[in-house]
């Protein structure tokens, strides 16, 4: 990868995010109303003696899995619209190579993330009274990490698409299985052993588990920093798949 090329490639994306406010009142504005809607559901349920309450327990997993969602379906959609506009046939005639392009917008969306996380948590913490042991700052990093592993997701799923439709239905397949196994709903120790098996295998798993590491401990655990690390691993990987199977048009 060329730094110059690299920088130039991620200024060009954070330039169309900002032009477009649809996108932004969509990073931005929709994951605080979400949390609202938490708020609303938990905010009279009770916490155990020693137990975090209902809130802070599902807001914190929600901090991370917000980023995810709306990173998956906004970049997905968006190298979708750059292959099937020619932009992409376009861009990979200069010097721009394809990990130039896929590493630009995962540092981009990155970024984007990064805000997102900062406004959510904000929210979270000072309006609906968010509590965790660990401090906040390390929620946004699990949070904008979890957006890099969904762009790296969206990238490599949009290569599969032709339609901004078929790109939407990887949702579910990607998305929803990650959501039921990563331990909201069960312990994941409690799951049934393939269950568990497929859990192990899936990345949300792990940032889910940073993030209660996070709302658990005071200071950052070894389990959290290897939680870490695999999320980051995975998104390493999947930006290299995305490159291999990257087309430059739709056909």
């Amino acid at each position: 990868m060329n730094p110059r090329i690299l920088a130039a490639t991620t200024g060009r994306i954070l330039r169309q995010l900002r032009h477009d406010r649809r996108t932004v009142a969509l990073l931005l504005v929709v994951p605080s109303v979400l949390l609202a809607l938490v708020h609303a559901m938990y905010v009279d349920q009770p916490a155990p003696p020693g137990q975090p309450s209902t809130f802070d327990r599902v807001a914190l997993v929600m901090l991370g899995f917000f980023p995810f969602v709306i990173m998956f379906l906004v970049t997905s959609i968006a190298m979708l619209r750059e292959r099937t506009t020619g932009t992409l046939e376009r861009l990979l005639t200069t010097p721009l190579g394809k990990l130039d392009l896929l590493f630009g917008y995962g540092i981009a969306f990155g970024l984007a993330a990064v805000v997102q996380a900062a406004v959510a948590s904000v929210v979270a913490y000072g309006v609906f009274g968010l509590e965790t042991a660990g401090h906040s700052g390390l929620v946004v990093l699990v949070a904008a990490l979890n957006a890099v592993l969904a762009v790296a997701l969206g990238l490599f799923c949009s290569a599969f698409a032709r339609t901004e439709f078929q790109a939407v239905q990887f949702m579910p397949v990607v998305v929803v299985p990650q959501l039921l196994l990563c331990g909201l709903f069960v312990p994941r120790g409690e799951m049934a052993g393939w269950l568990q098996a497929v859990s192990d295998v899936l990345p949300l798993s792990y940032a889910v588990e940073a993030l209660q590491e996070v709302g658990a401990h005071a200071e950052p655990t070894g389990t959290m920093w290897r939680d870490v690390a695999v999320v980051a691993g995975a998104a390493a990987l999947a930006l290299v798949l995305a490159a291999a199977t990257l087309r430059r048009r739709s056909g």
